[in-house]
């Protein structure tokens, strides 16, 4: 069984299927597993009502969840979000209002804490950063959802009648893709595309299971060898 696991938090799954559907995958909605997933799961088994700092095209996989009068906060990548004055703005209502949230004990849920992504234009920064920024300014430790949580990976495995023994993740980020994957039990190929660097490999402990030129490559090898 295939399943597609993205940290992605631009995007809503509908528009995730509807692209790469564009890119001609024989692809369902059920193959698809992102963080966007895992924060929702959270935030209705924790059953609060979140403040959702969030890009606008992730909002509908929230679509059915309160958030009047929040009492929890949910982050994740917002580029149009994060700039000066609209971080200045949120940085006084925070001070007055999310703070005050966070420090009489709501839970702050991160997306994830990437550190750096790929477009079009090169890397640009990930949540990471703003999550980290958020943790010290409220004195706060946010719940990670996405990768290279270990909950992340096992939640995606749920229902595919596979152990983490069993499968194999093959990504292009060695700590999130690879190191979060093996940590969890499974086996990690890192591919040296998108935003692969040189020595990346390097970067974990134990490195990965297989490094490889390209996706095609990593296939390749788990059908000769891993099945």
């Amino acid at each position: 069984m295939i399943k597609f696991v993205t940290n992605t938090t631009k995007e809503s799954k509908q528009d995730l299927l509807k692209r790469l559907k564009k890119l001609e995958f024989d692809i369902s909605e059920d193959e698809i597993f992102t963080s966007l997933t895992a924060a929702r799961n959270l935030v209705e088994e924790k059953q609060v009502r979140p403040m959702l700092l969030v890009d606008d095209r992730a909002l509908p996989d929230f679509k059915g969840i309160q958030t009047d009068d929040p009492n929890a906060v949910v982050i994740g990548l917002a580029p149009e979000h994060f700039h000066y004055p609209a971080l200045n703005q949120a940085f006084r209502f925070s001070y007055l209002g999310l703070s005050r949230l966070l420090l009489d004990g709501a839970p702050l849920i991160a997306i994830h804490k990437a550190r750096y992504y790929k477009r079009k234009d090169g890397l640009a920064l990930g949540p990471g950063p703003f999550v980290t920024g958020l943790e010290y300014a409220t004195d706060t430790k946010a719940t990670v959802v996405g990768k290279p949580e270990k909950t992340f990976f096992l939640e995606a495995l749920r229902g595919t009648g596979c152990e983490p023994q069993e499968a194999v993740m093959i990504g292009d980020d060695c700590r999130d893709d690879v190191g979060g994957a093996q940590n969890a039990g499974m086996l990690g190929i890192l591919v040296k595309t998108g935003k692969y660097r040189a020595a990346d490999e390097e970067k974990i402990n134990p490195p990965p299971y297989l490094t490889c030129e390209s996706f095609p490559h990593a296939v390749d090898h788990i059908l000769q060898h891993l099945l």
